[in-house]
């Protein structure tokens, strides 16, 4: 049969390849194993030895590598098929086992079933009724995996509680696994009978026949008795085997397999062992001899060991030696299947460790990880990266060494006849050329290397046709992708334009480095080609470096001016910077091709149009700042009208009282209206990425993409140009520091050091005031590394002071472009206290940091303070202190690389399959819903113009009044606005109506808790915008009654109103997230890409020392492994008085554990002639205190039920008002013989004294740590002021207990407990629930990584995903397994072979829906473009389509009768004389 070859480069196919919809995983019986095998494997050499020397060697016949089972050499031919390497995979043989043997792989498998079974009957170890109600709920249709696993575990769970089986009444006891041993298994029957501490017990008369059998052997050996009460059945293979066969298929159902489907249990044990095809274990040849893959090793060895057994049970040798040999060979065959089993050490007896099967497929390098779910790849290059600034934005440099390899096919058609002859004349050798011609007719392949050099390839050329295919070189224009590793986010891998240059590297303009995090010294980038115009067109649509200037995390730019084009940009734009005519359109030229302007969108052209100058007289002159005016806008008809109010970098409100910020004296306040620079000038926070009010994110956002990349294209070639003509550079000059700077650092040094010195002098003579929560050493070491950090901080602003407008460093740091004030103090000033772990230089010798110190010693250089700069030098003890901090951050980011990275590759397995449907809804791949609305109001973070919201409304507003302003429109009055808003709003609104589930109209304003839906955000809206439009109204009514004759400033026209609601909600409707968007993919990578800039440390509460809180990478990751156990669990306790220091500290008392240490004066102990007694004396001042409500008797109570004291015989009672005596009085039974030992070893009167004085001793040490109140989890309570005041002008009080108990904490008396939160997500979930823990862990997550700015939705997505079960699932492999039953997700992600051997003892199936099963399975998945399917009209108007009744079963039927009805009458008409005997018997004898 013939097949056309499909070819994954067609555009479009009409024989569609068929599509594997789903795996089923199942067991090999022992003739399935025959069936499939095409040569048993008997012998274990693999060669037959040359007969003559040096003369070529044959394989053997029925060997490991029988030619039969397919061939692994290039040239060689499979034994079977006969075909080569290419064609032939090969095929399986078998290995007949002399003894069956456990598989390895199913050991825990079939000891769990072993549990689980009578040893004696084989039957499931329940009663009938019980056994029935389980098979009844296992077969409920419809029934998951995941929930059949908790049914089979529960009678998996009883099954073991049984010890007498109730169907043959015979005695079972747990199996186990002989520790030490890699596969052994033992049966302890008579468990109920060891175990039991009954006095009364009677061992079963099967014990006592069991113990008899050994008589004989006692005989002989009498060690053998010492040994009885150990005895266990040991259970062979064999035995095993036997036991599973005869269990009934329905109990092989509540075992968890499937008998209908060839899922018996006894297939778990090998009688024959498959041998794989030769390709998998290919023989590298050497010059002599040929070199074996383990697995090939390993089969021979197991062929030999069974061929041996088979030998010895032949010849009937002694028991002893067979069982070694058995042993021997189940190691063998578990090696061969997991060549690292535990037990296999350096010297064991079975043979060292090798790469068995499950090494093959687990790891990064395994099977699944390694060439299934990443493949190497065709059409790619890698090389080092350059920057080049006259490249566009979207361009890449690709050397012609690298385009003469990388091809693309196209098909030739009569528009590209020319040019692809021309390519195909050129060869394969010069660029733009062709490599191969894959003619349309018969799909030959034509290789242009060859045709070349035999001369033909003019010849070639003209015999090019219509429908041929050319791969030709890559030209410019081709769209490429361009990555960069690690591939953190999804940015990291672009689509750009190929630019064919000469050269080596591939270069960028370094507006782009920003995604890729790539910088240019030595990094290297992967190119990608993608090879059909189906992969091209999606490649620029949805990877185009223009549609991805916004980065996922949050919408801000990434894509923006960078490093030199800032500082170009800063210095172009100071104030003061004026250009002749000449110079302006000099400097004009460099950022346009030919002063001509190109709209990128429609392609029209336009001429540069000079503005008239700044200054007329006395000479002419244009400002820095009418360049970036062309620059925006080189025409008065190019369309971009930017509106743009923002503050720079080094913006501070202006000193002068009731002055507006565009008046700052610094020029650092930027105003743009409608393309013109009004003020201020342009730096990182400007022009720079991953600020929302800067220059190029507003041209993104209101005028499109095209017209952002063409000004960051423009800017680029204008920094570079004007640098290169001004210079810009740094010398030693630059950071070289003045006497007077000089001078005024040794003195702020001095000051700095006197303030030290008084503070060590006062903690040396103890007068130091200690600082809440810490010691006077800690209090002293707060206060000096404050002020030494704070000299750092005051001699970098003395050196700014002094330095030159003109200093490059200070530019630099000024606009944001690189470096900071502190690297430029540090080069001129001071280099200031290190740092390291959060404190000063530790103690490295004894007492000191160095021995260049007196011990002891905490003056500031003896601890690490830096008095030299980087300019002056540092000395060696300094360079030593600066060399350890330096080393710190070092190994903090090499540890935080491999943490991170794991954490982003848990969270991307998670989250991968999660996408918007057409529903609004988020649902995984098997349609499971996480989410009723991504973020609960459909948004999609990347098109978020606020903070978190769709629309900047004050830029909107400000943009919607210049861009219309027009002198002749009249103003509107307040009734005009508020009928224009509602009249457009109304309209929005009418689309958003309430109903109730059944489908009833309900009021628009029912905010009722049960009206509420999922339209909740797109009302507020609306509401929102009203709101701000009436505030605009009333502020413009309040100016105008202020200023009489106002109204031509401040009015609010109708054309500016309705540009206003327009944008608005143009804007919304724009953000919604589209169907078929991969949200939980970027969620993950939103979250995980900002993660490798977090720290790995802990930080501190201000103001309360000690109270540390994990924070960075460990904390998130303690979050989303859903740990019980977290390292500083805190519960935060809001007060119900929260002014009233008294109120916090009644509440702390009653929380925090208070020990009786803490509360009495002395404890001593007294003795006297009949006994003694612990006297202590009660301190009740102290109880008041510390706010405890607890009397004598609470006391005395608390000391009686303390653990353990019960059984010492303890009594507590008070004397007088003040004093608890406690005596001991020890229980009866002791006494006598505890006395009576201590008398013979010490000879003394046995009064029982000694023992006494003990006991009173411990008790004595014991009593301090008796809890008299506080609960018993929480370590310590800590009361904390805010720093800032609330609503009522104070500052709360609150509560932060260390430790769990979040139940008692809320109930406590004096505690708000609506209020009260802990940071313990799995705390929180069992005391208040899934919704409680679910928002729990977005405020956690936000808590942490608050400062990296990421959109709440993602954090929400990450809650929802973990908590949408109903219970709190890590994103761990346990979780994982929990989230979705797919065998191949799980096994790409860890524990490969332990999944699938689960997978195949549970003929397990797997739909592939899944992301990772459908990469696996090479098919396209169901995210993104792969979400849609097409949908074809059908245009049947009118018609209706009826669906026919006759179905085709009863079809059949009726033909089926009729056809037996016909025969019958044939027969009959044929044989009439013919009769049935027994009729004819019986009407003889009637």
């Amino acid at each position: 049969m013939e097949t056309d070859e499909f070819t994954t480069k067609e555009q479009v196919v009409d024989n569609v390849p068929k599509r594997i919809k789903s795996l089923h995983f199942g067991l090999l019986s022992p003739p399935d194993v025959i069936a499939q095998s095409v040569v048993n494997v008997a012998d274990r050499n693999l060669y037959d030895l040359a007969m003559t020397q040096g003369g070529p060697r044959t394989i053997t016949k029925q060997g490991p590598l029988d030619s039969r089972l397919g061939t692994s050499a290039k040239n060689g031919q499979c034994g079977t098929c006969g075909q080569g390497l290419k064609e032939c995979n090969g095929h399986f043989g078998h290995v007949k086992l002399a003894l069956p043997c456990f598989h390895y792989g199913y050991l825990k498998k079939i000891i769990e079933i072993m549990n689980c079974i009578c040893k004696d009957c084989s039957k499931v170890l329940l009663p009938e009724k019980d056994k029935r109600n389980y098979l009844k709920s296992l077969r409920r249709p419809g029934l998951d995996g995941l929930r059949k696993d908790v049914i089979i575990k529960k009678i998996s769970g009883e099954c073991r509680k049984v010890k007498k089986c109730p169907h043959c009444e015979a005695f079972n006891g747990p199996v186990r696994k002989v520790a030490g041993h890699p596969i052994k298994m033992f049966h302890n029957k008579y468990a109920i009978y060891t175990n039991s501490n009954a006095k009364n017990k009677v061992k079963p008369p099967d014990m006592q026949a069991f113990e008899r059998t050994f008589e004989e052997a006692i005989k002989v050996d009498k060690e053998i008795d010492r040994h009885m009460k150990r005895v266990a059945d040991d259970l062979t293979p064999l035995r095993v085997l036997n036991i599973l066969k005869k269990v009934p298929n329905a109990d092989v159902e509540l075992l968890g397999m499937d008998p209908h489907s060839g899922g018996r249990p006894e297939y778990m044990i090998w009688t024959h062992i498959p041998a794989p095809p030769v390709a998998i274990r290919p023989s590298v040849a050497q010059e002599t001899a040929s070199t074996e893959d383990d697995i090939t090793n390993k089969l021979g060895d197991i062929v030999q060991v069974s061929t041996l057994m088979s030998a010895t049970l032949r010849a009937g040798q002694p028991l002893a030696k067979v069982m070694d040999m058995w042993e021997f060979l189940q190691v063998q065959i578990a090696m061969y299947i997991d060549g690292n089993l535990p037990g296999l050490g350096r010297d064991s007896a079975y043979g060292k460790a090798m790469r068995g099967f499950c090494q093959r497929l687990k790891g990064k390098q395994g099977r699944f990880r390694g060439n299934l779910s990443g493949k190497r790849v065709d059409f790619s290059g890698r090389t080092v990266i350059s920057p080049d600034p006259n490249l566009s934005i979207e361009e890449v440099a690709v050397p012609s060494r690298v385009a003469v390899n990388m091809t693309y096919p196209e098909r030739v058609t009569k528009h590209n006849y020319e040019k692809l002859k021309a390519c195909v004349r050129r060869g394969d050798k010069v660029h733009p050329g062709a490599n191969y011609i894959i003619k349309g007719r018969d799909n030959r392949k034509l290789h242009l290397k060859l045709v070349g050099q035999k001369g033909d390839l003019k010849k070639v050329a003209d015999q090019l046709e219509i429908g041929d295919v050319v791969e030709r070189h890559l030209e410019d224009g081709d769209i490429v992708l361009f990555n960069r590793q690690p591939s953190l986010h999804k940015l990291s891998i672009l689509s750009h334009r190929a630019k064919i240059r000469p050269w080596r590297t591939f270069r960028l303009n370094e507006c782009v480095c920003n995604p890729y995090n790539a910088d240019f010294d030595g990094d290297e980038m992967n190119l990608h080609v993608p090879q059909t115009e189906e992969a091209r067109t999606e490649a620029t649509e949805l990877m185009g470096v223009k549609n991805n200037l916004a980065t996922p995390k949050n919408g801000s730019p990434i894509i923006a001016a960078i490093q030199d084009f800032i500082t170009g940009a800063y210095l172009i734009s100071q104030k003061d910077r004026f250009f002749s005519r000449r110079h302006f359109t000099h400097v004009v030229g460099f950022m346009y091709n030919g002063m001509q302007a190109k709209d990128p969108y429609t392609g029209k052209e336009y001429p540069i149009v000079i503005p008239p100058p700044a200054i007329w007289k006395p000479q002419t002159l244009w400002t820095g700042k009418q360049i970036w005016n062309l620059l925006i806008k080189p025409h008065p008809d190019y369309p971009v009208n930017v509106n743009l109010e923002a503050r720079m970098k080094s913006f501070a409100p202006p000193s002068r009282p009731g002055e507006i910020p565009d008046m700052v004296d610094t020029d650092s306040y930027l105003v743009i209206r409608n393309s013109e620079t009004m003020c201020g000038g342009y730096d990182k926070a400007t022009i720079g990425d991953g600020k929302k009010d800067s220059l190029f994110y507003v041209i993104l956002r209101d005028f499109g993409a095209d017209y952002a990349a063409a000004a960051m294209t423009r800017l680029a070639k204008l920094s570079a140009r004007w640098l290169g003509e001004q210079g810009f550079s740094i010398g030693i000059s630059d950071v070289y520091p003045s006497d007077k700077l000089t001078k005024r650092k040794l003195a702020l040094v001095d000051a700095a050091y006197k303030k030290c010195d008084e503070i060590i002098h006062k903690y040396k003579t103890g007068k130091l005031e200690r600082s809440a929560g810490c010691d006077e050493e800690q209090t002293m070491e707060i206060m000096l590394s404050g002020i030494l950090s704070k000299v750092r901080q005051e001699c970098g602003d003395a050196c700014f002071a002094e330095l030159s407008k003109y200093n490059a460093p200070m530019t630099m740091a000024k606009c944001g472009s690189k470096g900071s004030n502190i690297n430029v103090s540090q080069m001129v000033a001071v280099v200031g206290q290190q740092i390291i772990g959060g404190k000063r230089v530790l103690e490295g010798f004894q007492d000191r940091t160095l021995p260049h110190f007196f011990k002891a010693s905490p003056d500031p250089l003896a601890k690490g303070f830096v008095f030299d700069s980087f300019f002056t030098g540092l000395t060696p003890t300094e360079f030593i202190f600066h060399a350890m901090s330096g080393r710190e951050g070092l190994v903090d980011t090499a540890v935080k690389t491999a943490e991170t990275g794991y954490m982003s590759r848990r969270l991307m397995k998670s989250l991968e399959d999660l996408s918007a449907q057409y529903d609004q809804t988020v649902r995984n791949s098997s349609g499971g819903i996480v989410q009723m609305k991504f973020g609960d109001d459909g948004l999609d973070p990347v098109d978020m113009e606020g903070n978190a919201k769709p629309v900047n409304m004050e830029r909107t507003w400000s943009h919607a009044i210049e861009s219309t302003w027009n002198n002749s429109e009249e103003c509107m009055t307040k009734e005009d606005i508020e009928t224009c808003t509602h009249t457009v709003l109304n309209k929005e609104r009418a689309k958003l109506g309430r109903f109730t589930d059944d489908g009833m109209a309900l009021d628009y304003k029912d905010d009722r808790p049960m009206s509420t839906d999922q339209l909740e955000y797109s009302r507020q809206f609306l509401d929102d915008v009203t709101n701000f439009i009436f505030q605009k109204a009333n502020k413009m009514i309040k100016s105008q009654q202020r200023m009489s004759a106002s109204d031509a400033v401040f009015r609010i026209t109708r054309s500016a109103l309705e540009r206003f609601l327009h944008l608005c909600v143009h804007k919304f409707e724009k953000s919604k997230v589209e169907a078929g968007h991969a949200v939980g993919a970027v969620g993950a990578q939103s979250i995980g890409e900002p993660g490798t800039q977090m720290t790995l440390k802990t930080f501190h509460f201000a103001g309360v020392a000690g109270m540390s809180i994990t924070q960075g990478v460990p904390r998130i990751k303690e979050i989303i492994n859903a740990s019980k156990i977290i390292s500083t669990p805190v519960i935060t306790c809001h007060l119900d008085s929260p002014y009233e220091d008294m109120a916090a500290r009644f509440a702390k008392a009653l929380m925090e554990k208070t020990y009786l240490g803490d509360i009495v004066d002395y404890i001593e102990d007294v003795w006297h002639a009949n006994g003694c007694y612990i006297n202590m004396r009660v301190n009740w001042q102290q109880i008041e205190n510390l706010g405890l409500r607890i009397g004598m008797g609470h006391l005395l109570d608390a000391i009686e039920r303390t653990k353990g004291y019960k059984t010492l015989g303890v009594s507590a009672r008070n004397s007088g008002m003040n004093h608890i005596r406690v005596s001991v009085n020890a229980p009866e039974k002791e006494r006598p013989k505890r006395s009576t030992s201590t008398a013979k070893a010490r000879n003394v009167d046995s009064d029982g004294s000694e023992l006494m004085f003990v006991h009173i001793h411990n008790l004595k040490r014991k009593l301090p740590q008796v809890v008299v109140k506080g609960y018993p989890d929480a370590h310590r309570a800590i009361i904390k002021k805010d720093d800032k005041k609330d609503h009522n002008g104070k500052e709360p009080i609150s509560v932060f207990v260390e430790g769990y108990g979040l139940k008692q904490c809320m109930t406590t008396d004096g505690v708000d407990g609506y209020r009260t939160k802990t940071n313990n997500v799995m705390e929180c979930r069992d005391v208040l629930g899934i919704e409680a823990a679910r928002k729990t862990i977005i405020n956690e997550i936000d808590a942490v990584m608050g400062s990296m700015d990421i959109d709440p939705r993602h954090m929400q997505l990450l809650a929802d995903v973990m908590t949408y079960k109903g219970e709190v699932l890590g994103i761990t492999r346990f979780g994982l397994a929990k989230m979705r039953d797919s065998v191949l997700q799980l096994a790409s992600f860890e524990k490969t072979p332990d999944h699938l051997f689960e997978a195949a003892a549970k003929m397990k199936k797997d739909d592939i829906e899944g992301v990772s099963e459908c990469i696996i399975m090479g098919q396209s998945m169901s995210v993104g473009t792969g979400a849609m399917k097409v949908v074809r009209p059908l245009n049947l108007e009118g018609t209706e389509n009826v669906t026919s009744t006759t179905s085709f079963k009863g079809e059949v039927k009726r033909a089926t009768a009729t056809r037996k009805e016909r025969l019958r009458q044939r027969r009959t008409a044929l044989m009439p004389e013919m009769t049935n005997g027994h009729a004819t018997v019986a009407a003889a004898a009637g």
